[in-house]
């Protein structure tokens, strides 16, 4: 049961009424944890024994998690563990860390949040390492086309400790960043209503052409442009109209981000390109980590991998059973509700897109970033060194078995 679900039937007005009174990170950690349809006095029963538990001893430290996009209706249908890993946290530390979570881009948005958290106006940030790539470029390193085969392999990276020497370390050095956590979908092309009553989607030339929003990520404009896909820089709250009104063919971006934004109403064809990261992720300032005592640091990390187990099962069920990001697709779901069509695209067809612009097939493409990567990263071939790591599992793997892994233990 999604915190979407529970809250359907409260008005903004009500729920901002109840977090007026007990503050919106205790309204909207009691949301998240209950277990049905809530009623107004069911939430404001439940923020309140939230708020007296969380404020029962005074905090050693208070930390502000900017949360870009995610607000109480939304914060369950992609299941990025912002809430999930902010209420572990608070619980393990037995109040010694208090979480103040600010989302619905009231402090920070989706391109901002990375920075805000670098200028020390918020300790923890979640966005998708594309957006935030702009303030943070070496994020760009999860980005190469057609690196990772799919979720499994995604998931089995940010496990793996290796991923603290091609990942998290070089991000922190540089940037002061300490990676904590993410979600994992991989990006497709989100065609606008132009396409509602074209056939759907199943050769990759039927793509060619098309001009699409694209994120902030400066190696996914690279992939695009190989594969004829017209990458257009259009600002999040624009997309949604240039959908609507035919302005863009399409935008790049993952299935449980179009239900989450919702932008499912705009969105006719949901074509699983498969071509780079969609990672809606968690960090936090390096700085601020660095601060803390050695048992709250050691709490951090816990409820950091205690998020990513719960985010690797909850999105991948989230995805068939909310989305509706499947075939067949489930009724009742965001996409089923808002006609939105999947278009998954045959092997061949994702093979063709693979020879087109990834690294392995086309490595003059990528040269000029690689090399600054690997460079930032110490000398190592960072493309290589992922792709290796990404094949260790079956293509094929389920996500949801990926053994999980405490990567900062080796």
């Amino acid at each position: 049961m999604s915190t979407s679900n529970n809250l359907r039937g409260i008005s903004r007005r009500d729920l901002f009424r109840v977090a007026g009174r007990y503050g919106m990170s205790s309204t909207l950690l009691a949301a998240g944890s209950f277990g049905g349809a809530m009623s107004l006095a069911n939430l404001g029963r439940a923020a309140e024994s939230t708020y007296e538990k969380r404020f029962s001893k005074p905090a050693k430290h208070t930390l502000k998690f900017g949360a870009s996009g995610f607000n109480a209706r939304n914060l369950l249908i992609e299941r990025a563990g912002a809430l999930e890993f902010a209420r572990d946290l608070e619980s393990r530390t037995d109040g010694e860390i208090r979480i103040e979570f600010i989302g619905d881009n009231q402090i920070c948005g989706q391109t901002s949040c990375v920075e805000k958290t670098q200028q020390g106006i918020v300790d923890i940030y979640a966005a998708s390492t594309q957006n935030s790539a702009g303030g943070a470029p070496y994020l760009n390193v999860l980005d190469y086309a057609y690196m990772f085969p799919g979720r499994a392999s995604q998931y089995h990276f940010l496990y793996s400790p290796e991923s603290q020497r091609i990942l998290r370390d070089p991000l922190e050095k540089r940037h002061g960043l300490k990676f904590l956590f993410s979600h994992c979908e991989l990006r497709g092309i989100q065609l606008g209503l132009k396409y509602k009553d074209a056939p759907t989607v199943t050769k990759l030339e039927e793509l060619f052409g098309t001009k699409n929003r694209v994120t902030g990520t400066q190696l996914g404009r690279i992939a695009m442009q190989a594969l004829n896909l017209n990458p257009v820089p259009v600002a999040w709250e624009e997309t949604l109209d240039g959908l609507k009104q035919g302005l863009i063919d399409g935008a790049e971006t993952w299935a449980s981000a179009v239900a989450y934004a919702n932008m499912s109403p705009v969105v006719s064809q949901s074509v699983d390109l498969k071509f780079f990261c969609g990672t809606e992720h968690t960090s936090m300032s390096s700085s601020v980590f660095d601060s803390l005592d050695g048992h709250l640091q050691d709490a951090v990390m816990e409820s950091s991998y205690w998020a990513q187990t719960h985010v690797q099962a909850a999105n991948e069920a989230a995805l068939v059973k909310t989305v509706g990001h499947s075939d067949p697709q489930l009724p009742g779901t965001v996409f089923a509700e808002n006609n939105v069509r999947n278009a998954f695209l045959a092997d061949d067809q994702i093979k063709m897109a693979e020879e087109m612009c990834s690294p392995e097939f086309q490595p003059q493409l990528w040269e000029g970033w690689r090399e600054r990567l690997n460079k930032w990263a110490g000398g190592i071939d960072t493309y290589q060194e992922i792709y290796d790591i990404a094949r260790q599992v079956p293509k094929d793997m389920k996500p949801e078995n990926v053994e999980p892994r405490r990567w900062w233990k080796g």
